[in-house]
């Protein structure tokens, strides 16, 4: 766990008394992740594999909490935790560690935490995870998300084809922006009409493959310009070509490339970006520069492992543009025109880049007393 940066409040030039206290609410399952990285391929059958590095992090919807509250929103998060070991270590790295709002969330008396284990290799992933639904408590599915979710600036949902969450529409109708992603559709149809709850979204993002699917279309920048006619910003991730958004209100696009790093651990990489436009969306910053910052905080977490753990804090990224700027592989003139606007919002660098942070276990014991 890394100790949080509380120094920058991307949103306190807009905040009043009467504001909601929640700046971003979500919920979903947390998984403990156990992650192993630097394999030098994929486990064959038959065979023992050795890692080169591990690592364990609370996973699933706390990726996603977890970079909201480390760019500084205050963050609210409903979710079902076990009562074991790895229950009690998510929900403190969560609530102690990173300071996200538990108030709405439950511990299951009985239920086990969901375990992913990640293994990271040749810039991909592959994930076995185990789980069970979290069974009734209070005549009420704990792992469910509250029927009036809290007032809040935004929500972030991840859409399944063919189901309605009434706390979508909820949320939306109280004032929050709605942000959703969406998973890979297992039945093949790819139908839009069947996202029911993008009508109550204002902003959409896939990724490439699954916004040409989802539009019939054979580009992703078309699929995009499609979406806008449902979203108010459609944005789609190009993968290593970086993404390209249109504002359906304006008409406006952005294209902006990826960073070019070396990747540790994709995990929690999309929801990392995602995670950064809402930052830069509430905020108010210029679409282009939701973008890069989007791309940039995304990129900064691939050279970490861990979902949640690899997460950028804002000293991380002020000691990555301390540094970059002159390193020799890099343009500072185009870094400047690109990322200006990150001038006004870091605090001084108060360790040197690269930064290592996690930790490969799910705690020590404290030392015994002398």
């Amino acid at each position: 766990m890394t100790e949080r940066d509380n120094s920058v409040d991307p949103l306190g030039r807009l905040r009043e008394p009467t504001d909601p206290e929640c700046d971003v609410f979500l919920t979903g399952t947390v998984f403990l992740d156990i992650i192993f990285t630097g394999l030098d391929s994929a486990p064959v059958r038959g065979t023992e594999s050795w890692a080169r590095g591990m690592g364990s992090s609370p996973g699933g919807v706390a990726n996603m909490a977890t970079a909201l509250a480390r760019l500084g929103l205050r963050t609210s998060l409903a979710a079902a935790f076990g009562d074991d070991h790895y229950g009690e270590y998510c929900w403190d790295a969560l609530e102690q560690g990173e300071g996200i709002d538990l108030s709405l969330s439950r511990t299951v008396p009985g239920w086990h935490s969901p375990v992913t284990v990640s293994m990271a290799y040749e810039g991909e992933r592959t994930m076995v995870s185990h789980g069970h639904a979290a069974p009734p408590l209070d005549g009420a599915l704990p792992a469910g998300p509250p029927a009036y979710p809290p007032h809040a600036r935004a929500a972030v949902a991840s859409l399944v084809p063919g189901r309605s969450e009434e706390w979508v529409a909820r949320a939306a109708g109280a004032g929050a922006k709605v942000f959703a992603d969406v998973g890979w559709d297992d039945t093949g149809h790819w139908d839009l009409a069947g996202l029911t709850d993008l009508e109550h979204c204002e902003a959409f993002l896939p990724n490439a493959a699954e916004a040409m699917r989802y539009t019939r279309t054979e580009c992703p920048r078309a699929a995009a310009r499609a979406l806008a006619d449902k979203v108010r910003y459609a944005v789609v991730t190009l993968g290593s070509e970086g993404a390209y958004a249109v504002d359906g209100a304006t008409g406006e696009t952005a294209e902006v490339p990826a960073i070019q790093v070396s990747a540790l651990d994709p995990t929690g990489a999309g929801d990392v970006f995602v995670a950064g436009f809402v930052t830069g969306t509430l905020a108010g910053w210029p679409l282009a520069d939701r973008l890069a910052f989007a791309g940039l905080t995304a990129a900064l977490s691939v050279q970490e492992f861990g979902g949640s753990l690899s997460a950028p804090t804002w000293g991380e990224i002020a000691a990555w543009w301390a540094h970059v700027q002159d390193h020799e592989c890099q343009d500072p003139a185009a870094l400047r025109a690109r990322y200006a606007f990150l001038e006004r919002l870091l605090p001084a660098p108060a360790r040197p880049w690269p930064l290592r942070r996690a930790v490969p276990t799910i705690g020590f014991r404290p030392a015994p007393a002398p």
